[in-house]
């Protein structure tokens, strides 16, 4: 029996020693942080104003309920947060992605259709204002054309006229003669010079005035059968000249109508050409506006790029400092709860009177 009861003093002196050894390195542990040494200056206080021992086991469960709460708290607002980040980040690639399509196909646009049309349209333009001004170049040239050969007419008519006036002079010189003398068919010969040298530059009438004067200078003028033939000779040529005039006239009638409907063709053919600018000026301004327009557009979803890109990057950097945040709070959570299990453990040993901080 007295070495049973030996045998349970050792044991409990044992127990008592290891447990005091415990304390100790619990006490150690929590004087290691600025939150444990807060802790046991509680344990402390409460053991110094001997208060009850479940009042402080209670505050102290309390506080590790706390920190649990707040620990849970902070893994969930923080997953709330990581999605949050996740979705704005594909929301943004997204944006990005998106932008750089419409500046690829906007640019693509505008080099392979609406570059190449404006380029095709004033070419068409300056290819008709070429037209329009050979147009005009051929429209004033028909007019000087008109103009030379008016007065080439007139000059002939004037001739021809002058040629039928010397005419009709000659063959009222020959109505007069009945026994004409040496000075009168001198003078008529002389007038029927003056007609040749009217005329000389008409082939047509050159032979038949060529042939009067012959006969003129080898007849003899008393002789009226001579003189009637004479005077068949010289209406027949004033007939002739009078013809030319008349062929002349209406020649100069069918020039003025064919030149004028030849300017009509030029000022139709003119109007054609400025239809076409017109139109190709509407097509062209129309092309304009439309490149001003895609060019805005390009320029504006290439800062559009750009911004959604310094969105995401400040994101992914302001998510990365709150994932830190995360990180250190959450050790500091966990931390300051195994301070106060720890704290815990230490208030319910079977004695802690002696704990000094």
């Amino acid at each position: 029996m007295k070495s049973i009861i030996l045998i349970a003093l050792i044991a409990v002196a044992f127990t008592a020693r290891v447990q005091e050894r415990n304390m100790a390195k619990v006490q150690a542990d929590l004087a290691k942080s600025t939150y444990g040494k807060a802790l046991l200056h509680l344990v402390e206080l409460h053991s110094m104003a001997g208060g009850p021992v479940q009042e402080l086991i209670d505050a102290i469960e309390e506080l590790i309920n706390d920190l649990e709460e707040e620990l849970e708290e902070l893994e969930f607002n923080f997953q709330v947060r990581t999605n949050e980040h996740n979705a704005l980040v594909v929301s943004l690639e997204q944006d990005i992605q998106d932008a750089v399509i419409d500046v690829n196909n906007t640019q693509d646009t505008l080099d392979n259709l609406l570059y190449p049309r404006r380029a095709q349209i004033q070419s068409k333009i300056d290819s008709v204002v070429g037209y329009q001004e050979e147009n005009r170049k051929n429209y004033d040239e028909a007019i000087l054309v008109r103009e030379q050969e008016h007065e080439a007419f007139e000059a002939q008519v004037a001739e021809l006229n002058d040629a039928t006036a010397s005419v009709d002079d000659a063959l009222a010189l020959l109505a007069s003669l009945t026994n004409p003398s040496l000075l009168q068919i001198r003078r008529f010969q002389n007038t029927l010079k003056n007609i040749e040298n009217k005329i000389k530059s008409r082939s047509r009438m050159a032979p038949m005035i060529k042939a009067l004067i012959n006969l003129a200078s080898n007849q003899n003028f008393s002789n009226q059968d001579v003189l009637k033939n004479i005077v068949d000779a010289l209406n027949e040529f004033r007939n002739a000249v009078v013809d030319q005039i008349n062929d002349l006239t209406a020649q100069e009638a069918q020039d003025v109508i064919d030149h004028e409907a030849y300017l009509e063709q030029l000022d139709d053919e003119y109007s054609e050409f400025q239809r076409q600018i017109n139109r190709a000026t509407v097509d062209l301004t129309a092309t304009n506006e439309k490149i001003d327009s895609m060019v805005e557009f390009r320029d504006q979803r290439a800062a559009d790029q750009k911004q959604y890109t310094a969105e995401l990057e400040l994101e992914n950097n302001t998510y990365a400092e709150e994932t830190d945040i995360y990180t250190n709070t959450k050790n500091e959570f966990t931390r300051e709860l195994g301070v106060s299990e720890q704290a815990l453990a230490l208030v319910n040993s079977v004695d802690f009177s002696n704990i000094q901080v």
